[in-house]
């Protein structure tokens, strides 16, 4: 094994730091005294054990999650996306100009008919037309991109099942 690589990793969590881990990802504005009381600990333990989980990663990144319809992001698409070829310099120049693009929030390199699956935040269908002809549409290599529009939402989170 390498010396270099973090020994700190799952099978190195005990319950409280699973039990820390599900209270952040339910709600990350909590101080330190009320993530302390929920584990019945200190807020100095709790408090070194939280900067651990961030130090080795488990933690990434703390965010405010906003309502797309109220911000004016109301129209969520899904986007199959196949490619012209498959060469490992045609693979980076699209993720280089996929990141680039705002609308895009999610994409995930995938198996199966298709190569890539995008989610798009747009205001209303004129504004995700315009994108496609404008922004996705400019993106050489491209073969097709199937589009699937979401009319309802019945279950969304971001916390990962632990």
């Amino acid at each position: 094994m390498d010396s270099r690589i973090d020994k700190f990793s799952a099978d190195t969590l005990d319950d409280i730091d699973w039990k820390l881990l599900e209270i952040l990802q339910e709600n990350g504005k909590l101080t330190t005294k009320e993530i302390a009381q929920r584990v019945h600990l200190s807020s100095t333990p709790v408090y070194e054990r939280i900067k651990r989980l961030e130090k080795g990663g488990y933690i990434q990144n703390y965010v405010a999650v906003l309502d797309a319809e109220r911000v004016g992001k109301g129209l969520t698409v899904f986007c199959n996306v196949t490619l012209k070829e498959h060469t490992k310099e045609i693979g980076n120049q699209f993720v280089q100009d996929i990141t680039s693009l705002k609308e895009v929030t999610e994409c995930y390199n995938i198996s199966g008919d298709y190569d890539f699956l995008l989610k798009i935040m747009v205001r209303d269908m004129k504004h995700y037309q315009s994108f496609v002809i404008n922004e996705l549409g400019l993106i050489k290599n491209i073969g097709s991109a199937h589009s699937t529009f979401v009319m309802g939402v019945i279950k969304h989170s971001y916390a990962i099942p632990l």
